[in-house]
């Protein structure tokens, strides 16, 4: 057998384990050891067990790892979103933007999308968004007589915004992956981002003006009592404090004032400071966001690491040359390379979560990318929009799963797969301009950076 079918054999073990349920991280690490130790096996000399140069390669891969500048950053973003979660300010932004948009079809679905967007972005967890807005906004939107469906497919879909919009951790991974300058994705990424979330909105409004019974407006009394006056220092208070927060990190990031390492500690110390302003700050909940913070980031950092081993060893047998040539000899336009990519990284988005696709299985194509002339920031843009689908897909839908455990029990799976089927159209919607119309993600980048 020669070094690149052992390779591609490499690879299948690989996916197979992937479908028995072995730990990801720790497999890639021992797939990556083992068949690296035949690829570095040298006969011709006395060798004992350990002298074998895969054990300096997993030595320098974890180095490489944590000496990373760009990862630095997940763990403070992850902090950040950790300390704001716990401190019950979206409970109060919920409130607050369900009474502000009081006078627009289903303004409590608006709301849910406005206040989905906004943690999202403060957190990048798609489990922690969809799960936490569930337990918020969903019973509202149940007792104001909401249909089941549409209000559970409102927290699906804006929970996974947080992927796409800045500050994004998935951009982050995918810098670090790809060597793209991480300043150039987020500044890419905006324009899609928020035109994604102005789909919704529009889909949302729309719906609830052709059909109100889908949302009621609220009856007259629950409003009485809110002047102007009084809604705005409601927003002052709970809105501009977290949005004032966000866009603090990202402009001093946009507009290199400071590193994202930098900009994420200025996170950081923010969250901390206004769950300390809303005398939200205790040790427990302190204690469980910095446990949930390294438990997160140790999965990452080990998904990095293994991805690294795995994919180096697979490269060194040959791996990656022979998918080159594989796909080059396929003679395919830069269009249907394009879709090709997409569609696999679409159905990997069923089994896998989005980080073990960006760490492990993106790499794969990001070397073919210059063959077919495709800017590596859209490209990781396009991914980004496709992951949102991998969350929102049936039969593996995984914001429907979130949501539906800890839904009330008369809400059903196959409410919330109907109600999530319309975003999904929309994400599709949306990387179809996105390809039309590459601007949406390179004129800004270009524009500022050149």
């Amino acid at each position: 057998m020669t070094d690149p079918q052992v390779a591609v054999m490499m690879l299948g073990i690989f996916i197979l384990t992937i479908f028995l349920g072995f730990p990801i991280a720790f497999t890639l690490m021992a797939m990556g050891v083992g068949f690296g130790y035949y690829a570095y096996y040298d006969p011709t000399r006395m060798q004992t067990i350990f002298d074998n140069r895969v054990f300096d390669l997993l030595v320098n891969q974890t180095y490489s790892v944590m000496a990373n500048d760009v990862l630095t950053a997940v763990p403070l973003f992850l902090f950040m979103g950790y300390i704001v979660e716990r401190a019950n300010i979206v409970d109060r932004l919920f409130h607050t933007m369900s009474i502000a948009a009081r006078h627009v079809p289903g303004a409590m679905a608006v709301a849910a999308l406005a206040t989905c967007a906004l943690f999202a972005t403060a957190t990048g967890i798609v489990g922690a968004v969809v799960t936490l807005m569930g337990l918020l906004a969903l019973p509202a939107m149940l007792k104001a007589r909401y249909d089941t469906s549409f209000a559970s497919g409102v927290i699906c879909a804006g929970g996974c915004l947080g992927i796409l919009i800045p500050p994004s951790i998935m951009l982050i991974v995918y810098a670090a992956t790809s060597n793209v300058s991480i300043v150039k994705l987020y500044a890419g990424a905006l324009i899609p981002g928020f035109l994604l979330a102005g789909l919704y909105m529009v889909y949302v409004v729309g719906r609830a003006w052709l059909n109100p019974k889908l949302a009621p407006k609220p009856p007259k009394e629950d409003s009485e009592g809110y002047s102007i006056g009084r809604v705005a220092f409601m927003l002052l208070t709970s809105f501009f404090p977290l949005a004032f927060l966000i866009l603090s990190v990202l402009g001093a990031i946009l507009f290199g004032l400071a590193t994202p390492s930098e900009a994420a500690s200025m996170g950081a110390l923010g969250g901390l400071l206004l769950a300390a302003c809303y005398g939200a700050l205790t040790w427990q909940r302190l204690r469980e966001s910095v446990y949930l913070t390294v438990r997160t980031s140790a999965m990452v950092c080990w998904l990095f690491v293994g991805s690294w081993t795995f994919s180096s060893v697979f490269s060194y047998l040959g791996g990656e040359h022979l998918v080159s040539e594989f796909v080059i000899g396929l003679d395919l336009s830069p269009v249907m390379f394009l879709i090709l990519a997409q569609l696999i990284i679409f159905l990997l988005g069923w089994p896998l979560e989005w980080s073990e696709i960006i760490i492990i299985f993106v790499p794969i194509f990001l070397p073919l990318l210059p063959h077919f002339g495709i800017d590596p920031l859209f490209f990781g843009i396009l991914v980004a929009l496709n992951l949102q689908t991998s969350f929102l897909t049936p039969p593996m839908a995984m914001a429907a799963y979130y949501l539906k455990g800890i839904a009330p029990p008369h809400v059903q799976l196959v409410q919330i797969f109907k109600g999530v089927m319309p975003y999904l159209a929309m994400v599709f919607l949306a990387m179809l301009l996105l390809y039309l119309f590459p601007g949406l993600a390179l004129w800004l980048p270009q524009l500022a950076y050149g």
